[in-house]
């Protein structure tokens, strides 16, 4: 039978001290919650059950396409009470339970579907994930007996020595769904925070002489619970290498992986460089690309052959294209410069196009100048932007054009010689040149 997931995402983080409630902090672009959400969905749950408190509302719409029952816990009375919130969806499946916290995003689905697997083989009433901490401090002891588990015993209710024990809780249990309804219905709150608490069940469980199972995690980073902005840049750090080992193992190849941000949804094709640099969610780096200490925001798409010099800066679904350098400029959203171009000490507003052949030219051999392009703006191919100069909104600057004075906003700029035509010109240049070819 398909498991009940229910996620426990109504504290408050208080230990934030945000505004924000503790599952919408953003971790690596998305908000933590999505993170529990993707590891419960790859255990392929009959249903997810979300228990919210304060900003419910906005939690709701920050699930993404994730799908899930809600309940709300309006009085934060610990962790058995918010699991009792739930008690009408889990009784309306007959599978196993496993109870999550939504501030642990690191958790992997493999784990909690190891997790899942145990609990069918031990037969128990109880499954629980634990792990071994240097520091244990602020987790619940797990405390045993030559016979297994006897109990949990969070941190402000452990004695000297069971100060002492390494092994804690990861708050991941697996239950079965009968036993923990009737264990729901005797919680009490006898202890120091005048709560009740989930894990008074494993206690329950060794009194009425029921199985009670334990899996040892094997990387003590997924049960890691984010409580503080430290826990949160900890979390962050964590992710980002699991992205890029995982990008380095397809075969890219990071210089300096710890300094790379790189978002989900990417693609980065053979042959790219990508330096301290942050590259956002759905970006694709096509082939043979160099990024140095730059930022590419979501949606951006950057080569064939670019080359993007320090502190640049390319926005939501813009494109740089073939042979596009760009040094020290920020392009504005779906802004595009798609071949043949250098962009130097710019700063490029909203959907701009950039023909083939332009360049900034923001040396003069002594100092460099701004260029700064306004939004909506069409510049043609082969324009040379002669810094400092401005073009105005809406503007158009005409193919071949040398600007060196601003561009009024909607203005049409054009900088060219007449055209004269000469007529014969090439027949008289082809005897010319023949008789030339004779004489030697």
């Amino acid at each position: 039978m398909k498991p009940t997931v229910v996620i426990l995402a109504a504290g408050l983080g208080t230990r934030m001290k945000s505004g924000l409630v503790k599952a919408l902090h953003p971790l690596a672009g998305r908000p933590l919650i999505q993170y529990v959400l993707r590891a419960a969905t790859e255990t392929d749950p009959e249903k997810i059950v979300l228990v919210l408190g304060r900003q419910a509302d906005k939690v709701r719409s920050a699930l993404g396409d994730f799908r899930v029952e809600t309940v709300i816990q309006r009085e934060q009375l610990g962790t058995g009470h918010a699991v009792q919130q739930a008690a009408e969806s889990i009784a309306a499946s007959a599978g196993p339970v496993m109870i999550l916290c939504a501030d642990t995003p690191l958790l992997t689905g493999s784990t909690l579907k190891a997790v899942i697997d145990h609990h069918r083989k031990s037969r128990a009433a109880v499954t629980l994930l634990t792990a071994r901490m240097e520091n244990p401090f602020g987790y619940g002891r797990v405390v045993r007996s030559k016979i297994g588990v006897q109990r949990i015993v969070e941190e402000k209710d452990t004695t000297a020595a069971q100060k002492k024990i390494h092994e804690v809780n990861a708050g991941i249990y697996c239950f079965d769904q009968k036993f923990l309804l009737s264990a729901l219905g005797v919680l009490g709150k006898n202890n120091a925070q005048d709560e009740y608490y989930l894990t008074d069940a494993i206690a329950l469980a060794r009194k009425r002489k029921l199985v009670i199972a334990a899996l040892p995690c094997i990387d003590d980073d997924e049960v890691m619970g984010v409580n503080s902005r430290y826990d949160l840049s900890v979390a962050e750090a964590v992710l980002r290498d699991r992205l890029n080992r995982a990008w380095m193992m397809e075969g890219v190849t990071m210089l300096s992986p710890r300094s790379i941000f790189i978002g989900d949804g990417c693609t980065v094709y053979p042959g790219s460089r990508i330096v301290d640099s942050v590259i956002g969610n759905n970006v694709t780096v096509k082939d043979y690309c160099v990024i140095e200490e730059s930022t590419v925001a979501d949606g951006a798409a950057v080569g064939p052959f670019a080359h993007l010099r320090p502190k640049s800066v390319i926005g939501e679904k813009a494109k740089i294209g073939n042979f596009v350098e760009v040094k020290k400029s920020t392009f504005g959203e779906r802004s595009k410069a798609s071949h043949l171009s250098y962009i130097g000490d710019a700063t490029i507003g909203k959907d701009v196009n950039i023909g083939a052949g332009v360049i900034t030219c923001n040396y003069d051999g002594y100092d460099k100048y701004q260029t700064v392009i306004k939004d909506n703006v069409f510049v043609g191919s082969d324009v040379q932007l002669v810094a400092p100069v401005t073009i105005g909104r809406d503007a158009i600057v005409a193919a071949g054009a040398t600007i060196t004075k601003d561009v009024p906003a909607d203005a049409l700029a054009i900088s060219r010689v007449p055209q004269v035509h000469r007529e014969g010109f090439a027949s008289k240049r082809k005897i010319i040149k023949g008789k030339k070819i004779e004489k030697r």
